[in-house]
């Protein structure tokens, strides 16, 4: 078994759509990033490469690649766990919390759920998906940005 933890933030900013999950969630503003800024899938693929002891985000998909601007992050997320399969792993379970204080995303957690399950190929049961405010502290307190961790267990296929 293998353990991996990630987490990822964002500033929220004008003109761009806001995905979490692999999930478009109506607002007035979206995560600023080089991909799509989907800080929930960041959190998740970022934990399955620690699990994997392989570097971080930037390493495989660094910001200066011109060819990545814009990325959908689903595409991040499945190719970060295509390299665990290829190292005989599978995900044993996934937890993730994303921490906003707007908009409110517990009507849509069910659907990041599902999603983020299909994107890692497995069970919906195997994924756990919750979201939590900061009570007004910090920059997500001020609706300026948010952010996302995840754990994840991998275990042999």
């Amino acid at each position: 078994m293998r353990v991996g933890q990630g987490i990822d933030a964002h500033r929220l900013v004008s003109g761009r759509t806001l995905v979490l999950g692999g999930v478009v969630i109506p607002h007035d503003r979206g995560l600023a990033g080089h991909s799509d800024g989907d800080v929930l899938l960041h959190a998740v693929a970022s934990a399955i490469l620690g699990a994997l002891g392989d570097g971080d985000l930037g390493r495989h998909f660094p910001s200066s690649d011109p060819a990545l601007e814009g990325m959908a992050s689903d595409r991040i997320l499945t190719q970060v766990m295509a390299r665990a399969r290829d190292r005989g792993l599978e995900l044993g379970n996934l937890d993730a919390t994303v921490v906003a204080q707007a908009p409110r995303l517990g009507p849509h957690l069910e659907a990041m759920r599902t999603a983020i399950a299909g994107f890692l190929a497995v069970e919906a049961d195997r994924v756990n998906v919750k979201v939590t405010s900061t009570d007004a502290l910090g920059a997500v307190g001020r609706s300026e940005g948010i952010a996302a961790q995840a754990v994840v267990l991998l275990e042999s296929a």
